[in-house]
């Protein structure tokens, strides 16, 4: 498999999933075709997804967060300004709180026709919103490695990015109703080990040549090797309301890349985890967020999970620090003291029990 594991190192693309809402109803509008005919200026940053109401922005390759702080700033703006002309509105979360995915319609390219045609209920039903992160690495080997310790963060990254509690008007009684959600889909969720970027390549090439897949892009993994971009990407985060938070979350990402990749260089092995302690890691990520436990890996210990991110985040701050990211990392103290999306999302709707509000606190801090 050809690659671009050639560096430079730690460069960091940022991915946002966003609604597209109607500005009266706050409903999802179908509305993404006459959005990008509104937004040529913007090709390739201004994406469409699976269903006609998301709309993805991207970042170009940045140094830092702050570099692609700037980016997405003027992404979110110019989707934001654009929508308000054309009667709509932008929000980020991981789920529209009171959305139906029948009433979506998907979009017209190969791809998603041809993904829906394959899953059918399996893929109609993804009405999710995610933020997906890329790191560079200068190494296939390197990135396969990273990719495989990265597995441990998983959780702890999920806790930190939990942000629907709502799923088809219901409160779910889960912090990232977004994680079981995209759990129907095949090739998802903690991903496989490799040894090395020869066995990634071998393995993922015998489902290619079998017909399972089109390519690796088909491994819809929590956290995956990127060969085409030379970037590991991580995946399993929910979209978030706040910039600051997305910043801060992707800071989080590059320092663990960044600690992970000097592992390698260092010629030390990972520890090893059982993989169903991971996944069960996962699940109480995302049903608790912020406020539950996670087992302690590789102990067996139970410890707070805000207590576990203020160890980790401790320990990586150095590498943000040389990376110049710190100042974006911060805002994760303020996930830690005032809670994750999820939990913001919850505070509004005890109020009045009303999903419209919520939606309409999505977008004004989709906007701020």
């Amino acid at each position: 498999m050809e690659h671009r594991f050639t560096g430079p190192s730690y460069t960091l693309g940022i991915e946002e999933e966003l609604m597209i809402v109607d500005s009266e109803t706050l409903e999802l509008q179908n509305s993404i075709e006459a959005m990008l005919e509104a937004l040529p200026q913007a090709e390739g940053q201004i994406k469409p997804e699976l269903m006609e109401s998301v709309l993805e922005v991207a970042t170009t390759p940045c140094k830092n967060t702050r570099e692609a702080g700037a980016q997405l700033r003027d992404l979110r703006r110019l989707t934001q300004r654009t929508a308000s002309e054309l009667g709509l509105a932008i929000g980020s979360a991981g789920t529209h709180p009171f959305a139906m995915w029948e009433d979506q319609r998907i979009v017209a390219r190969p791809r998603y026709r041809d993904l829906v045609a394959a899953l059918r209920f399996v893929a109609r039903q993804e009405l999710i919103f995610g933020v997906h992160v890329h790191v560079g690495v200068d190494d296939a080997d390197k990135a396969i490695h990273v990719a495989n310790g990265m597995r441990v963060h998983v959780p702890l990254l999920l806790a930190l990015s939990a942000n629907s509690p709502f799923w088809r008007a219901d409160a779910t009684g889960l912090l990232s109703t977004r994680t079981p959600i995209f759990r129907a889909f095949p090739r998802v969720g903690i991903p496989p080990t490799y040894k090395n970027f020869e066995e990634y390549s071998a393995r993922v090439g015998f489902m290619v040549e079998s017909g399972a897949i089109e390519d690796y892009t088909y491994l819809w993994y929590d956290v995956r090797p990127h060969p085409n971009f030379g970037t590991v990407e991580v995946r399993v985060m929910d979209a978030q309301t706040r910039l600051e938070h997305t910043l801060a979350l992707a800071a989080l990402v590059q320092a663990m890349v960044k600690e992970l990749c000097e592992h390698y260089e260092s010629g030390e092995a990972l520890s090893t985890y059982p993989y169903e302690m991971l996944d069960e890691n996962k699940w109480l990520a995302a049903r608790h967020g912020l406020d539950g436990e996670l087992v302690d890996l590789p102990s067996k210990d139970r410890v707070s999970t805000k207590e576990l991110a203020r160890r980790v985040i401790d320990r990586v701050r150095p590498h943000s620090q040389e990376l110049g990211s710190d100042g974006e990392l911060d805002a994760i103290e303020d996930l830690l003291q005032r809670g994750n999306g999820a939990a913001r999302q919850i505070v509004v709707y005890e109020a009045n029990h009303d999903l419209r509000e919520v939606v309409g606190e999505i977008i004004e801090k989709t906007s701020a």
